[in-house]
């Protein structure tokens, strides 16, 4: 006991860094060690990852049947026409309309150029006239039931219907508001 008294200051001293070695050879333990010499995907000068070839190999969302589209007057294809027709805008009675007032107010042959809506390119504009989508009017006439159906068929686009308000925007445009439309959506490109 007298040894222990007289050498605690030794005795702490040693017990503190044996506890100090322990948490650092734990510590080390502890650590992930990189074993291999594998090339990540993102490395520079990398092959593509094989589950990406798959998919493109696969043709990926494409590949898989669509389900069958609701026959509804809103989403057939309009009617090919002889000689192209003068769109006229509609008026706010035809606008205020539900789905019914869709199929009256089809785009013609040539139909408008649905790019100029916020939020539709080249690619959402083919996919709106393969489903029959070719004006303004039509767009502006979506009541929400519409709005449902389309948007089921836009696949990878759904959701842009209602978040980039396309309805106000096609009603505006069909209108020939311009100037009311460049203070809600901005510049017309």
């Amino acid at each position: 006991m007298e040894l222990i008294e007289a050498n605690w200051p030794l005795l702490l001293v040693a017990f503190l860094i044996g506890l100090a070695l322990a948490f650092l050879l734990f510590k080390a333990n502890r650590r992930t060690r990189v074993t291999g010499e594998s090339g990540d995907v993102l490395d520079e000068g990398a092959s593509p990852a094989a589950r990406n070839q798959a998919l493109i190999d696969s043709g990926g969302l494409a590949a898989t049947p669509a389900a069958p589209r609701p026959s509804s007057p809103e989403i057939q294809p309009a009617e090919r026409v002889e000689a192209p027709q003068p769109v006229v805008p509609p008026t706010p009675a035809a606008l205020a309309g539900t789905g019914a007032a869709v199929a009256s107010t089809a785009a013609q042959p040539g139909g408008d150029d649905l790019t100029r809506i916020k939020g539709v390119g080249p690619k959402l504009a083919a996919r709106l006239g393969e489903l029959g989508v070719t004006g303004f009017a039509q767009i502006a006439g979506w009541d929400e039931a519409a709005i449902d159906r389309i948007d089921a068929e836009l696949g990878r686009f759904q959701g842009r219907i209602r978040r980039d308000d396309w309805v106000e925007q096609a009603r505006l445009l069909a209108a020939g508001d311009t100037a009311q439309y460049q203070t809600r959506f901005g510049r017309l490109d």
